[in-house]
């Protein structure tokens, strides 16, 4: 028989595994364009994460760590023993907080591991996600996973609280410098930097952004890695235009227009998704699957 604090806890457990926004998260979401949910991810699947990525960037070394897109189409990216990224992409609990935000017709349109090695992690500049992306009308949350303890020392996500109001995007240029992950990044005069408040997560902690809000991180100068997860989601109601890759103005170590979509919950509101279109190229570039993690002796 359960004690009394034992029912307790168990109560606290079930309602924790089960969390979603409240009202006042959702408002802050809608007022600052971003939130830090009460809900993390659970332990054992953070750990999977974390070995997966291990393997990832032992086999895909062609490409600089900051930026390895859609591992979720890792074999197998569905049915039995199902990658942790995609295991995470679909996880009802993370699909239940996007759906508070985007609506009932959710669909998945990319991943990406963004891991700042220590001591030489590169910037990202100041810019704002709809500046590259293809859909319209412009509408995506991000889900942005911490892998490993992220602080201001080792390069954490920064924000520009209620950039996105305005509905606009700002005045952008394409910048040659070498130690940035993107090349396009927002004219000063656009915002105030002094206004930015730093994303501090530990891991398993995860931050929600809108597509229009301005954010950015420093470089990883510390002896610690900075390793995170992001998953970005699109209502169905937006139809990914893939015609509009000609008016990208970026050098992007991935391809935006053979984006792999995945309808996640719903319909396609639109009508005008491919959910077929880059699924062939992608399980082609992971084809080799992970590879094995050695274990340490001692």
């Amino acid at each position: 028989m359960l004690g009394h604090n034992d029912g307790k806890d168990l109560f606290k457990a079930r309602f924790e595994a089960h969390m979603t926004l409240t009202q006042h998260e959702i408002e802050h979401y809608r007022e600052h364009g971003y939130v830090i949910p009460r809900y993390r991810l659970p332990p054992a699947l953070v750990d999977d994460l974390r070995t997966a990525l291990d393997g990832l960037l032992a086999r895909y070394t062609d490409v600089a760590q900051e930026d390895l897109a859609n591992p979720h189409m890792l074999p197998p990216s569905e049915g039995p023993g199902t990658n942790p990224f995609m295991r995470t992409a679909r996880h009802p609990e993370v699909l239940d907080l996007i759906e508070q935000l985007l609506g009932p017709d959710l669909a998945l349109w990319i991943t990406r591991v963004l891991c700042k090695p220590a001591a030489k992690g590169r910037e990202v500049p100041w810019h704002q996600d709809g500046e590259y992306w293809l859909m319209r009308p412009l509408a995506t949350c991000s889900a942005w996973i911490a892998l490993d303890p992220v602080s201001t020392a080792n390069g954490c996500m920064r924000f520009i609280p209620g950039s996105h109001k305005q509905q606009q995007l700002y005045r952008h240029h394409v910048s040659n410098r070498d130690n940035l992950v993107l090349n396009l990044e927002l004219d000063q005069d656009q915002f105030d930097e002094a206004q930015a408040v730093n994303v501090e997560l530990e891991p398993g902690q995860m931050s929600l952004h809108d597509v229009r809000l301005i954010h950015g991180s420093l470089p990883n100068t510390s002896g610690q890695r900075r390793a995170a997860l992001i998953m970005r989601y699109m209502p169905t109601t937006s139809h990914y235009d893939r015609s509009l890759v000609d008016q990208r103005r970026d050098n992007s170590p991935f391809n935006i227009l053979h984006q792999p979509l995945w309808l996640l919950r719903g319909v396609d509101r639109s009508g005008q998704n491919d959910f077929v279109h880059g699924h062939a190229q992608w399980h082609e570039r992971y084809a080799q699957g992970l590879a094995p993690v050695m274990e340490s002796e001692g």
